[in-house]
């Protein structure tokens, strides 16, 4: 038997704390930007989070109200976003903090930066993965607004790259959960997708 959920008859928060808990697990985006107005650095954990295009290479974030972050983007057209690895689980939580507008998280939480090569904002230096971008455009929908960032450059460390591919057992990647729930990758399973030439019925008929 199914339960149904009605968004209208359901408050914010209550549908929020549905969708976060089943659309699971959720990549965390590890955002850094730059605020002109105090020069310092940005940095934060957006979890809704995902690829946009390939050609060209665009990713997405959304912005659930108005965070430093989403003003810092719309002040300079730039943001890097660096990968989440489980070893800095406990520094990516604490850039989640909702210090004052102009505190850098960089410096609250002892996080070491460095230079980006296409953009202001700096990267994460113990971050094994990092994708400069520029904006592209920015969509507003309800409470939230879309965040699409052009990729201009790409670092990844060659401690997680295994025959020039990056490697997840190597990457261990964070993601989110519902509640105050995080996950680490867990057990990998892997499988083919089927060529319609190939195709000999249903996986339960094989």
């Amino acid at each position: 038997m199914r339960i149904d959920f009605d968004p209208a008859a359901m408050s914010r928060n209550e549908f929020y704390q549905l969708l976060t808990a089943t659309v699971v697990p959720r990549p965390i985006a590890w955002i850094s930007t730059y605020d002109p107005h105090s020069d310092s650095a940005n940095l934060a954990p957006h979890s809704f989070f995902s690829i946009a295009s390939v050609a060209p290479p665009v990713v997405q974030f959304s912005s659930v109200g108005r965070k430093d972050t989403l003003r810092n983007i719309e002040a300079t057209g730039q943001f890097v976003v660096s990968f989440a690895p489980e070893e800095c689980f406990e520094q990516i939580n604490d850039t989640g903090t909702d210090f004052p507008y102009g505190v850098s998280e960089f410096e609250a939480a002892g996080i070491d930066s460095e230079p980006s090569l296409r953009v202001k904002p700096p990267r994460v230096a113990a971050s094994p993965v990092a994708f400069e971008c520029e904006v592209h455009t920015t969509i507003g929908i309800g409470d939230a607004t879309v965040v699409f960032g052009r990729v201009v450059h790409a670092v990844v460390s060659r401690d997680v790259l295994v025959d020039g591919h990056p490697d997840i057992a190597k990457l261990k990647p964070l993601s989110r959960l519902g509640k105050e729930e995080w996950a680490t990758v867990g057990g990998v399973r892997e499988i083919s997708r089927i060529r319609h030439a190939d195709w000999r019925g249903p996986a339960g008929e094989r």
